[in-house]
């Protein structure tokens, strides 16, 4: 049950970083983010003053919202820096990159969360894990070459290092996100963090982009930026119940959910008619054998 909702959650994800792509396309980073964070907490609020109101009838549910105690905050508020973090680099890098260099390069993100399972959480790989892994580390060396003839340099292109700091970033939040869901709920953890993005970003866009914006790539709404949210509150939504499983392996999840960039990949190809597909696509093949057999080694 936890691998089937990990790939749905990774469809999901794929078209959020599909409509991160056409939202960011000659339009402000920061605005754009801190509208993905106020959508997906304007969908929860009525989730929390529901649950507050009528508890009894909302514990029957998955979309309570257990009260916590405020000592208990800080390690979501910790959830929300890490995420933010990840997604500021990620949202400048795609900004400014081709969605299909981005999105193979944080498909491998996987392979950080993998380690860091086998030494904070003592998973083990198996032979057919390891074969994956090393697969996803080839491809990710093909993709450099492939990024290459679009005059993009993994070496010296800051965008490049913007995407793998989002990947470092990401990988982090995955393996504290399996810290957290020992101690708290499902939608405890995605409410109350995205409410502190929301808090959060509300403070980067007043301090960073109010006073420098007439300096900077203007602003403009488009509706694809409140799909980000909608997708990504579906896709965490579906992610955190598939990890809350007792059984569930955070390797194993956090490559899973990774393939929803054959959705981005397919989306790119088709709606934004990004170059190189077909040595790409190849890349991705590569990428997808990878978590297949890392699929293998859960059997």
């Amino acid at each position: 049950m936890w691998l089937s909702l990990a790939f749905l959650s990774a469809a999901l994800l794929g078209f959020y970083d599909f409509f991160k792509k056409i939202s960011l396309n000659h339009n402000a980073v920061i605005p754009v983010l801190f509208l993905n964070t106020f959508f997906s907490s304007l969908f929860f609020v009525p989730l929390v003053i529901i649950s507050y109101i009528s508890p009894e009838w909302m514990k029957e549910t998955v979309l309570y919202i257990r009260p916590i105690e405020w000592r208990s905050q800080f390690f979501l508020l910790l959830k929300a820096i890490i995420v933010l973090s990840s997604w500021l680099f990620t949202y400048f890098a795609m900004k400014h990159l081709p969605i299909t260099i981005t999105g193979p390069i944080r498909a491998t993100q996987p392979i950080l969360v993998l380690l860091g399972a086998l030494v904070i959480f003592g998973e083990r790989l198996n032979f057919h894990q390891w074969i994956g892994v090393s697969i996803a580390i080839f491809s990710f060396y093909l993709l450099s070459i492939s990024g290459k003839k679009e005059g993009i340099h993994f070496k010296n292109n800051k965008w490049i290092l913007y995407t793998v700091m989002a990947t470092i970033t990401g990988a982090m939040s995955g393996l504290y996100d399996k810290y957290l869901l020992k101690s708290f709920d499902p939608m405890t953890v995605q409410v109350w963090y995205t409410f502190y993005q929301f808090a959060i970003m509300g403070i980067i866009l007043l301090v960073l982009w109010v006073p420098q914006r007439q300096q900077s790539t203007p602003f403009e709404w488009r509706w694809s930026i409140l799909f980000i949210s909608l997708f990504l509150c579906l896709a965490d939504f579906v992610y955190f119940y598939a990890l809350s499983n007792q059984d569930s392996l955070i390797s194993v999840v956090s490559m899973v959910r990774r393939s929803g960039v054959v959705v981005s990949f397919v989306c790119g190809a088709i709606f934004l008619h990004e170059k190189n597909i077909k040595t790409k696509a190849l890349d991705m093949i590569l990428v997808l054998l990878g978590m297949f057999f890392l699929y293998l080694g859960t059997k």
